[in-house]
């Protein structure tokens, strides 16, 4: 969990608090908070009451976006920071296209892991 800076803020389209994911997942709060804890999701402190909040494109419906777990593992596996991997997914590549986070919620996550991949050579 770490602070988000305006930049990356930005990227995000949209965001959900914990109490909300857990509702669409049909979970408890505390479970959201073991699948970031796990590095499942990526959650950042932002807003004025700095509570916990997930990109909203993490999650698709009742489930978290498949592929996203072994993304963020991939990208954390090769030093990436939450904020980095934040910026890199939601970073706008014409050879994709669109962004990673895109990508990934229209099911062509093996291409978003073999870039990831690639990051580490």
């Amino acid at each position: 969990m770490t602070e988000i800076d305006a930049k990356i803020d930005a990227l995000v389209p949209a965001w959900l608090h914990l109490p909300d994911i857990a509702e669409m997942l049909d979970v408890e709060v505390t479970r959201v908070r073991q699948l970031v804890k796990e590095g499942q999701l990526i959650a950042v402190r932002r807003g004025e009451n700095r509570a916990l909040q997930v990109p909203a494109a993490f999650i698709d419906g009742d489930k978290v976006v498949k592929g996203l777990a072994g993304t963020l593992t991939l990208l954390r596996d090769d030093g990436f920071t939450d904020e980095e991997m934040l910026e890199w997914l939601f970073t706008s590549d014409p050879t994709l296209p669109g962004t990673p986070a895109q990508a990934l919620s229209e099911n062509r996550g093996t291409e978003v892991k073999r870039r990831a991949q690639a990051l580490a050579v």
